[in-house]
């Protein structure tokens, strides 16, 4: 049962960061649900391996996102 409960449920969106040194050099990547703790940190739509030690193009970030709306906040308007 637990099987089908798993299938059906939400999985957590894993995004994609990118670490960009005083210069604007992608020095790291990271993938997970929340933003990594620290300065330099900036959301990518992908991660390339050949962006490293090197400049972050413009096209690859993320423009900001909204926030999501909660069922209880639809609920309570």
């Amino acid at each position: 049962m637990r099987f089908l409960i798993s299938m059906f449920a939400p999985r957590p969106l894993h995004r994609c960061f990118a670490l960009l040194d005083r210069n604007g050099r992608c020095q790291a990547f990271k993938q997970c649900s929340l933003q990594p703790m620290g300065d330099g940190w900036v959301e990518i739509e992908e991660i390339r391996l050949n962006w490293l030690h090197h400049p972050l193009p413009a096209s690859a970030r993320v423009s900001q996102r909204q926030p999501r709306v909660r069922a209880q906040q639809l609920l309570t308007t």
